[in-house]
């Protein structure tokens, strides 16, 4: 019974220390980029259109 209430407490210490990184991510701008490098390829801007004259 005692191995269960160390597993337990062991558990929770680390969910916590999870829940402790994920938020100190959030305020430090870790999950910020909401337009990733991967999709702007898609905008590439280098070649502009020529108009048919």
């Amino acid at each position: 019974m005692s191995i269960i209430v160390m597993l337990l407490i062991i558990s929770l210490l680390v969910a916590s220390g999870f829940l402790i990184a994920f938020i100190w991510g959030s305020k430090t701008g870790q999950f910020d980029d909401s337009f990733t490098p991967a999709n702007k390829i898609f905008f590439d801007q280098t070649h502009q259109p020529t108009e048919n004259k």
